[in-house]
């Protein structure tokens, strides 16, 4: 990005250029709506210039504790610009079959979950969501499993991609986040 110089005095300081529509990652530039309401984000407005962990999460899987270690990154690292983006997803053995408003309740009740949380969709080639299409077409796997972890630098690009057992915390995940921060 190009950096302007302004002038205090003596002191010069750079200052990063304000980012545009220009510079968003195509893998980013897409409009999702939050679980449970109408308010619909931009991921390259809200996100972008952070690292982001996707993940497709589940309330009645094996994995779902996976929630615990995903809201210890997300407060561990989140002032120094990482951010978990959960999309809760109905595809395998039907382990997410509540409604939104189900899903966010068991998030925040039993886990706790302030990371933002999105529409429920599904993650399966063929039908999708557009931003597991596209991280799909930056390299990565469609999920195999719920809590499946795609890892976004600050760029916007997909950098690694986590099978469903790999844990949220102190392992090569975790490793992955710090490096990029």
């Amino acid at each position: 990005m190009k950096a302007s110089l302004i002038a205090l005095g003596l002191t010069m300081i750079s200052v990063p250029a304000a980012a545009g529509p220009e510079v968003c990652s195509p893998l980013l530039d897409l409009n999702v709506r939050r679980l449970a309401g109408d308010e619909t984000v931009n991921l390259c407005q809200a996100y972008q210039g952070q690292v982001i962990l996707v993940v497709n999460t589940a309330s009645k899987c094996g994995f779902t504790p996976q929630y615990e270690g995903l809201e210890a990154l997300y407060r561990k690292y989140r002032e120094r610009g990482f951010v978990v983006l959960g999309f809760p997803s109905n595809d395998f053995m039907h382990q997410e079959p509540g409604s939104e408003q189900e899903i966010q309740s068991f998030c925040r009740l039993t886990y706790a979950v302030e990371f933002p949380m999105f529409e429920k969709v599904s993650v399966k080639k063929g039908s999708a969501a557009p931003l597991f299409e596209r991280l799909a077409a930056a390299g990565a796997p469609y999920p195999k499993w719920n809590f499946y972890k795609y890892l976004i630098d600050r760029d916007g690009n997909l950098v690694d991609h986590f099978v469903s057992l790999t844990t949220p915390t102190g392992g090569k995940l975790e490793r992955a986040i710090e490096r990029l921060l």
